[in-house]
């Protein structure tokens, strides 16, 4: 045991020493001792990610009233007269019970809409000396003064009015605050950390004086522009105000008081005076039977967790149009007694921000989801333990990891690294969902993917000359194309003998003999070369795997090493291409004055052996059975039928998108089993009429043939012949002339006979 320890240190010590050295940098950053900037916004991603993957439930509570496009179209632009906004609160309070209605719009200007103010002009001005128009704006005063028309709706209902904060330079108080939750003296000389503000722009005094609270909607924004926080209490001169979403879930809920709740308290709402506060831990709404607790971050502000992806298709909370809700035509059934928040979704109107769930999202669901978690008391805090918590899973991965990365092999190297990984994010987002942690992830999966790609690195540096020597030693019997894929993945890759279905192809250089006596050595090497060359790369980039070149012979195969279900489709596609290209070659080679060149490629698909196979002297990686037999002799007799390029029926059947014109049937050498034979034309959406019809006159003219009606087939063959000369109909002529003089037996099949190779 000792001396496997010391064998270990040996060979290992410089990774372990490379690891704690990676551990101490991590706890150095955890500590605040290095920058964090990469760090946190790699926190910030995990933390978005843990709300962009949960599934959102509709909840059935909170509902939007949104001053959507129909409702826009339906009342006009934004902003609306009041007394549509009247209408809009009677609705909502009265027709349809709501707990609560929070606004996340601001009714700062007085609304002149009606004309009511133009007409006192008057009546005091040019038009002083008429009675009768004094008295009838008197009257017509409840009617025209839009402004007390909302105030008179709004009296004793439970709206909260939104308004809005500012630091901004030259801003101005505008309008009237609502009541203060507390105030500076109510702290007993201590000093909260807040969000202060300099000033704002509120509610018209009579609107906010009718409202029963008021609420501000101003979020925080983080560096990256992103919404994941919001303050529940601002500070503006020696006051304290609370938000839009703490207000409305406070008055659907009946609370009365505000109060902040420091650790040393012992009771929330007791009239004695605290001698001593210790550290802000949140703040408390007085309720029925108890208390309700929000815990706090630092400035009073408390995470969101966002509900769906947000918009009315969001999936969180239920959109409801204004104009709807106006009309009373909603069902009461899904709108009756809930909390209910007036924004709008439009573009046009600016309340769309930035959150960790969508980069456009409406502002006032931002409002519903705090509400929700008020209305739970399910909300997600940084726990004062964070840092500490951290540290420990960084010297726990750099122990456990550090430790055991060397001793084990690529394999389980990536196993560990990734239930390691896996562990600590499952149990960030367990603690997450379960008890509302919002805990560090970041730099424990860091060192995690540092460690593991340093001993990867590591690995990779000394080992690399052992690696080399495998990729030479497999160079000397395995195809160059494989040899490069074995190196980058040699775990997949298995070069024993198997059983799988291939498509193989031969193809042969036709009068190669006439080709070679009609020219030099250099030049016929020159002519191969060039020839060979072309037909390897029609094959390669078709991912064709080359076999063999067998003189002037190439032979390939599709669907091994690497497996390939169109292997059939690919393998035709590149047989065609093959005859193109000997065209092209064609032009050069007469540019050259050499002898044209003319190919024959078989082809065939079925059950074959391919691996490694050859003896203790040479080995190669290639395939052998009878399918690959079958598509040489397909190969030999392409000549005999005057066509480019044949296939069995295995791969007419694996490759259907082909358009094929049947030749024969054919019992070559070595089978007993006759077998169809096709020439494949071209993609079936790219045969032409014309050739199709030549196709489809030339399978019944073969009809005929198997028939034995000689004569009709003959004159068919022949008006074929007539409009386009083919060896194929030469061929057939001949046969029935022959069958004519000799006529087949009683049995005859139509199937020919092949007695040579």
């Amino acid at each position: 045991m000792l001396r496997r320890l010391r064998t270990a240190f040996a060979r290992h010590w410089a990774r372990w020493l490379l690891a704690l050295v990676l551990t101490g940098v991590a706890g150095a950053e955890v500590t605040g001792m290095l920058p964090r900037q990469l760090v946190e916004r790699l926190d910030l991603f995990f933390y978005d990610l843990r709300m962009r993957v949960a599934k959102p439930d509709l909840d059935p509570r909170i509902v939007i009233v949104d001053i959507d496009e129909k409702s826009i179209a339906a009342l006009g632009r934004w902003p609306w007269s009041r007394d549509v906004v009247a209408q809009l609160v009677r609705q909502m309070t009265q027709t349809y019970q709501a707990q609560s209605v929070g606004f996340d719009v601001v009714f700062a200007e007085p609304d002149t809409s009606s004309g009511y103010g133009r007409l006192q002009d008057l009546a005091h001005g040019a038009l002083k000396d008429v009675p009768q128009l004094a008295r009838q704006l008197q009257l017509l005063k409840p009617e025209m003064d839009y402004d007390a028309r909302l105030a008179a709706a709004l009296q004793g209902q439970p709206v909260v009015l939104g308004y809005n904060l500012s630091n901004d330079p030259g801003a101005i108080a505008k309008g009237q605050l609502p009541a203060p939750v507390f105030s500076v003296g109510d702290l007993g000389g201590r000093r909260l950390e807040t969000i202060g503000w300099r000033a704002y722009g509120a509610n018209l005094p009579q609107l906010q004086a009718a409202a029963r609270a008021g609420g501000f909607f101003n979020p925080v924004t983080d560096d990256d522009g992103v919404i994941r926080a919001v303050p529940l209490i601002s500070q503006l001169g020696e006051h304290f105000y609370e938000s839009l979403a703490l207000a409305t879930a406070r008055v659907a809920l009946n609370g009365k008081r505000v109060k902040p709740v420091f650790l040393q308290d012992e009771t929330v709402f007791s009239g004695d005076q605290v001698r001593d506060y210790g550290a802000l831990a949140g703040i408390a709404v007085e309720l029925r039977p108890q208390p309700l607790f929000i815990p706090v971050e630092r400035k009073l502000t408390t995470l969101v967790t966002y509900r769906g992806h947000g918009g009315p298709g969001g999936g969180a909370f239920r959109y409801v149009s204004a104009i709807d809700v106006m009309h009373g035509s909603y069902p009461h059934d899904q709108l009756d007694g809930r909390i209910m928040l007036v924004g709008t979704t439009v573009p046009g109107l600016n309340d769309l921000r930035a959150t960790p769930v969508s980069p456009v999202y409406p502002g006032v669901e931002i409002h519903a989801n705090l509400v929700a978690s008020i209305l739970d008391e399910d909300f997600k805090a940084r726990p004062d333990f964070a840092q500490g918590f951290d540290l420990l899973q960084v010297l726990a991965v750099g122990l456990v990891l550090g430790l055991l990365l060397p001793l084990l092999g690529p394999l389980w190297s990536i196993v560990l690294t990734l239930v390691t990984a896996t562990g600590l994010g499952g149990l960030n987002f367990w603690l997450y969902h379960s008890a509302g942690l919002v805990l560090p992830l970041a730099t424990a999966l860091l060192l995690v993917g540092a460690l593991f790609i340093c001993n990867l690195g590591w690995g990779y540096l000394f080992e690399y000359r052992n690696r080399k020597a495998i990729v030479n030693l497999f160079g000397e019997y395995v195809a160059p194309e494989l040899v490069a894929e074995m190196a980058a993945n040699p775990a997949s890759y298995n070069m024993d003998g198997e059983i799988r279905e291939l498509t193989v192809m031969f193809s042969d250089v036709r009068g190669f003999t006439t080709i070679s006596e009609s020219l030099q050595p250099n030049e016929l090497r020159e002519y191969i070369n060039v020839y060979l060359t072309a037909m390897s790369e029609d094959i390669r980039g078709n991912r064709g795997t080359l076999d063999k070149y067998i003189g002037d012979a190439v032979m390939a195969f599709w669907g091994a090493p690497l497996e390939l279900p169109d292997h059939a489709a690919r393998a035709v596609a590149t047989a065609l291409k093959m005859q193109q290209t000997t065209l092209s070659l064609n032009e050069e080679f007469a540019r050259r004055n050499w002898p044209p060149l003319k190919i024959g490629v078989g082809l065939n698909t079925g059950q074959m052996r391919v691996g490694d196979m050859g003896s203790r002297i040479r080995r190669a990686y290639t395939v052998m059975g009878d399918a690959v037999n079958l598509s040489s002799r397909l190969e030999s007799i392409t000549k005999v039928y005057g066509v480019g390029v044949l296939v069995g029926q295995a791969t007419r059947q694996a490759a259907p998108q082909f358009a094929y014109r049947e030749l024969d049937r054919v019992r070559v050498k070595g089978k007993n089993e006759p077998v169809p034979i096709y020439e494949p034309l071209a993609l079936e959406s790219e045969l032409d009429a014309a050739l199709r019809s030549e196709v489809e006159r030339w399978h019944a003219a073969l009809a005929q043939v198997r028939a034995q009606q000689w004569d009709e087939a003959q004159a068919a063959l022949q008006d074929l012949q007539a409009q386009q000369q083919r060896g194929l109909y030469v061929l057939y002529l001949e046969r029935i002339a022959r069958y004519r003089s000799e006529p087949p037996p009683a049995d005859w099949d139509g199937v020919t006979t092949f007695e040579t190779k």
